[in-house]
């Protein structure tokens, strides 16, 4: 059973407050409590007497080897606490947020084409088995088929269970994920089968077959262990590399590029199927598990793209025969 949390600062009381509000309102609130301890830690280290302009200050600048982007999210939710606190101190101190380190643009996605999925694929049935991971070349399989025909968040399909498998319906039962939301997905024919193919491979070595046991296990450090999303990022990232896929800076796709195509595959399907995306987009945001439609818009820009190009390289090709010759007098 979980210890309730303890702070020991002077604004302790208010970030226990604070916490069990935004958990009443639904918010499991792990990395806001998770920074929220952070900085009760550091105020208690330096035997601050309260939250003030310098003490947040001097907080700041103890993560300068932060990313910008991890210290903006960190200071952005302090800076929500001290709103908090107006309610109850009208001159409590609220930082600045114009202050705070810009927003990093975000990083440009790699879209998995067909062919860079089999070489996927190829490659992880290139992996032998070893002592520590037994079902080494399943696993990768199972993962990159996943990833890529459902658009699951790496972080869900590592937390899956074995309960969580309809075989009978072919759907994932993805519990509590971002946002806490929780949603059911259905499997391609294909998807369903690779994934039939590594339960009964996963039998057949004895791993647990209870309903609370992880799907993907591995014995680094135990038998029939669940993966960390660190651990498992490095294993299927090995893949990626040995596939050979580079993006156009030269770097390894990330393992959330395959989110992307999954998102972005299914877009341009609707739009050369002369679908009305914008329809449709209602039902992704749904299957994608986003809380609203306007994150689901963003991935049309890639759709857009995809377009304009096609559009361009049509007219590259086709411009010639599609103007009208001109005979004499002016009439074609």
């Amino acid at each position: 059973m979980n210890q309730p949390e303890t702070f020991t600062s002077p604004i302790g009381p208010l970030i226990t407050r604070y916490l069990t509000l935004k958990r009443a309102l639904g918010r499991r609130a792990v990395s806001m409590a998770y920074i929220l301890r952070h900085l009760d830690r550091f105020l208690v280290s330096c035997h601050a007497a309260g939250l003030t302009r310098e003490t947040f200050t001097a907080w700041s600048e103890s993560m300068a080897s932060l990313h910008a982007t991890t210290r903006r999210g960190r200071l952005r939710t302090v800076y929500h606490l001290c709103l908090f606190r107006r309610r109850e101190d009208p001159h409590g101190f609220v930082p600045d947020p114009t202050q705070f380190p810009p927003q990093s643009p975000r990083p440009l996605p790699y879209i998995f084409s067909e062919a860079d999925i089999i070489r996927l694929l190829a490659a992880a049935e290139g992996l032998s088995p070893h002592k520590v991971s037994p079902l080494h070349r399943e696993v990768a399989r199972l993962s990159i088929v996943v990833l890529y025909t459902t658009g699951l968040r790496r972080g869900e399909l590592v937390r899956l269970a074995l309960s969580d498998y309809e075989a009978t319906h072919q759907v994932l039962h993805v519990r509590r994920s971002k946002f806490d939301k929780s949603r059911l997905v259905p499997l391609s024919a294909d998807a369903a089968m690779e994934l039939d193919r590594y339960l009964t491979a996963r039998q057949k070595l004895g791993a647990p077959c209870d309903g609370d046991a992880p799907l993907l296990v591995h014995n680094h450090g135990g038998r029939f262990r669940g993966y960390t999303g660190e651990g498992f990022g490095h294993s299927l990232k090995q893949v990626i590399r040995a596939a050979g896929i580079r993006t156009s800076q030269g770097r390894a796709p990330r393992i959330h590029d395959l989110r992307f195509t999954f998102a972005a595959h299914a877009l341009l399907r609707w739009y050369r199927a002369g679908v009305d995306v914008q329809t449709r987009l209602p039902a992704l945001a749904t299957y994608l598990g986003h809380a609203s439609v306007v994150s689901t818009q963003y991935y049309l820009t890639f759709l857009e793209a995809t377009a304009e190009a096609a559009s361009e390289r049509f007219h590259t090709h086709s411009a010639a025969w599609l103007t009208p010759s001109v005979g004499e007098g002016g009439r074609p």
